[in-house]
């Protein structure tokens, strides 16, 4: 995992701590745009890691073509 994903997961697991915090001693109308944030840094973290994972396709595919070239 990369670090960008390391910090995107810790902050979204940080923030939905935060929103039940808030959910229990001010209510749900405090914290869900906590909890919508949370949200939304976990679906960055997803497209992120879809992304690297062509990547990670497309370099290995590139690398076997060299090799079969040779």
């Amino acid at each position: 995992m990369r670090l960008k994903g390391i910090i995107l997961l810790s902050l979204s697991a940080a923030l939905v701590i935060i929103g039940t915090h808030l959910t229990m001693t001010q209510g749900i109308t405090f914290s869900y745009p906590v909890f919508m944030f949370a949200v939304a840094l976990l679906f960055w973290y997803k497209y992120l890691k879809t992304k690297w994972a062509e990547q990670d396709e497309q370099s290995s595919q590139g690398q076997e073509g060299k090799k079969k070239r040779k």
